[in-house]
């Protein structure tokens, strides 16, 4: 137990927000910050602060893109996916421990 509760704490995607926004992007190109917010039901605020922190690991790009509007977008990097399924690797692993 004590190793997920380490992984959990240690780790960028120990934040079940953080993951969640990861695991959305995984299958996807990219996904717009408005259908993001839908999705997870969060405040632009809360996004925006998830989306700096991955941002800053180099796990997203956020940008915009101009459409009948300039729009925010977020697109998974190639070191985010790496990483995102080394997690959850490492979550079953300690689970199926249990």
């Amino acid at each position: 137990m004590e190793s997920l509760r380490e992984l959990a704490k240690n780790h960028i995607l120990g934040n079940p927000t953080r993951l969640a926004i990861m695991l959305y992007l995984l299958p996807r190109d990219r996904v717009l910050f408005k259908d993001l917010l839908g999705v997870l039901e969060l405040t632009p605020g809360n996004l925006d602060s998830h989306l700096r922190a991955l941002q800053t690991a180099g796990y997203v790009e956020v940008y915009k893109v101009i459409a009948d509007r300039p729009r925010t977008a977020v697109r998974i990097t190639e070191k985010g996916a790496e990483e995102t399924g080394k997690y959850l690797r490492t979550l079953k692993g300690i689970l199926s421990s249990l």
